[in-house]
């Protein structure tokens, strides 16, 4: 994988994101140590992952962190 060039836009905006908690990363096929090598400011956050739980429940999940 190529690694997410720092310094653009798209960095801007998922800094963006990650400071104001609008933003859970879910990894699915792969992991967060290969994330962290495309983006370790993605990577460095908690989020959800198919590898560590079935899908119904990562959707669960994410349905509770985006409830009203």
């Amino acid at each position: 994988m190529d690694r997410i060039q720092s310094g653009g836009i798209a960095d801007k905006e998922l800094s963006t994101l990650l400071a104001r908690d609008l933003l859970v990363p879910i990894v699915h096929n792969t992991t967060y140590e290969a994330l962290r090598d495309v983006s370790p400011m993605l990577a460095s956050r908690s989020g959800l992952s198919t590898a560590e739980n079935p899908m119904a429940d990562v959707a669960a999940k994410l349905a509770e962190l985006v409830a009203p």
